[in-house]
């Protein structure tokens, strides 16, 4: 109530409730059982931190009615931009934010500057120029959106305030697609807290009821509320999370700065470079590296160093993953050729492939080579183990040793690195033979992980029965010809 007895028509930040708030009630009401501790090898960039979660509030509502410390304003250059945001709180705030904000003579894109609240609830107001979108400019209008939260952020702990209501800063006028910007802004949000969250009590994202879907939905990306979904949301982060404080990050831009330009490195100035580019700046323009074509013509001619050549097989990579995750491979996915399943005796992940289940002529090996590397990628992070199930496969199901060279040849190193045992369940000779010679005269360091397994009870020596989802048909297969010594563990119902 104020001072009249009037009921007020601003709402303060500790009556609304938290982003986990309602989600923890449903959990305890719907008694969901815990991750399994096979699941845990597997986290998120973006991992489950309740301490962060209490910090963040998704509200529907105007942001001039927030009683907050600062709120923030989304203008235009001159800051007289007349978009319903800024109109709400040029309303609230009365006649003398007019008269403030043109001494300030105005705010570049990217920029955020600071004004009173005057008769506004909240005590400062925080002014910023999102970005006009184009998607040809569009990595140029990424960096200054992600800059606008950053320098929102940034002056909020300059001025020691405890809460900020933000809206949504990109707006209709300016054509920003709404989930590209909100993708920006909450990992933006994300990686401050992560190493400034001492500095901020509450922050509020303001939607309109347009943009309530949007930011519902990409949340539990950034924050999620629990370890089961985190592990939900994983597949679902875009294939550029930024770098470590959430700016966004284009390898193929990437260019090189040395100390003196114009001078030919040499190899031992190629080491100190790394080194030296701490002074420059962790922003996307100073980690860029030069000409990709004159790259390109370098590896062909035989003359770039093996660091440049590193750099370019991540870079390739890099747009492989980016791929995979930007198509649809239910289809791929639908045949569970590849699964994990639990870990081994040494604690490392265990990953499942089913030989049988890959019609190899009547599938796009290039969308499988996509949905191995969209499963993988952030299993290949650690330690793992390869189960290759060749039980019951037939010509159909062989892949060709061109495809297993190539997706050799695509993997970042850290799949060759963390790769520790490939096992191959029920063997044949040919398979023998043909592994023998791609791992001879194709790839190297691979020959001493393989291990032919005769039947499941060598397997179980290596990874004991339940932690391990054996198809029915290998259970069978290996009962029929080994005996049933295990016929009492049950088979998965799905494969």
């Amino acid at each position: 109530m104020d001072p009249l007895g009037a009921p007020s028509q601003f709402v303060d930040v500790d009556s609304l409730p938290g982003w986990a708030d309602a989600y923890e009630a449903k959990q305890l009401d719907s008694h969901q059982n815990p991750v399994e501790k096979a699941q845990l090898d597997v986290r998120s960039p973006f991992p489950y931190r309740k301490d962060i979660n209490a910090k963040i509030i998704l509200w529907k509502g105007n942001v001039a009615l927030l009683n907050c410390t600062a709120i923030v304003n989304t203008s235009n250059e001159s800051l007289t931009d007349k978009n319903p945001v800024s109109e709400s709180i040029f309303m609230h705030a009365g006649p003398d934010l007019r008269d403030e904000l043109q001494k300030l003579k105005g705010c570049r894109t990217g920029e955020a500057k600071l004004t009173k609240g005057f008769n506004l609830a909240a005590r400062f107001i925080i002014h910023t120029v999102g970005p006009k979108y184009k998607s040809r400019y569009r990595t140029a209008a990424e960096s200054s959106l992600y800059s606008c939260y950053r320098n929102v952020l940034q002056l909020a702990k300059e001025q020691a305030m405890c809460s900020v209501g933000f809206c949504v800063i990109n707006s209709l006028k300016r054509c920003y697609p709404l989930e590209d910007a909100t993708h920006i802004a909450l990992r933006t949000v994300r990686r401050f807290l992560e190493i400034h969250g001492e500095t901020l009590e509450k922050v509020v994202f303001a939607v309109s009821e347009l943009e309530e879907a949007t930011y519902q939905k990409l949340l539990p990306l950034y924050f999620p509320r629990s370890l089961e979904e985190e592990i939900q949301s994983l597949p679902y982060l875009p294939a550029d999370i930024g770098n470590a404080e959430g700016e966004p990050v284009v390898p193929e831009r990437q260019i090189r700065i040395t100390e003196k330009p114009g001078v030919p490195d040499d190899a031992s100035d190629e080491e100190g470079l790394e080194a030296d580019l701490s002074f420059i700046g962790s922003h996307a323009f100073a980690r860029m590296e030069g000409d990709v074509d004159k790259q390109r013509r370098l590896i062909l001619q035989g003359q770039l160093s093996e660091a440049a050549l590193q750099k370019q097989h991540q870079r390739n990579y890099n747009r492989w993953l980016c791929q995979a995750r930007a198509e649809d491979l239910s289809d791929i996915a639908s045949l569970k050729a590849l699964y994990q399943t639990g870990v081994d005796n040494c604690g490392r992940t265990v990953m499942v492939v089913v030989g049988r289940n890959i019609p190899v002529t009547l599938i796009d090996m290039e969308k499988a080579l996509l949905y191995f590397i969209h499963v993988m990628d952030h299993i290949a992070a650690k330690e793992y183990v390869l189960v290759y199930f060749h039980t019951l496969t037939n010509d159909y199901n062989q892949l060709d040793s061109n495809f297993l060279k190539k997706l050799y040849d695509v993997v970042d190193a850290k799949y060759k690195r963390n790769l520790k045992a490939l096992y191959f369940v029920h063997p044949t000779f040919r398979l023998k033979v043909s592994a023998w010679f791609f791992t001879t005269f194709t790839v190297s360091g691979l020959k001493d992980k393989i291990h032919y397994v005769e039947s499941l009870q060598q397997l179980f020596t290596a990874i004991p029965p339940e932690q391990i989802d054996l198809p029915p048909f290998v259970l069978e297969y290996d009962a029929r010809e080994n005996g049933p010594y295990y016929s009492s563990y049950p088979p998965s119902p799905d494969l």
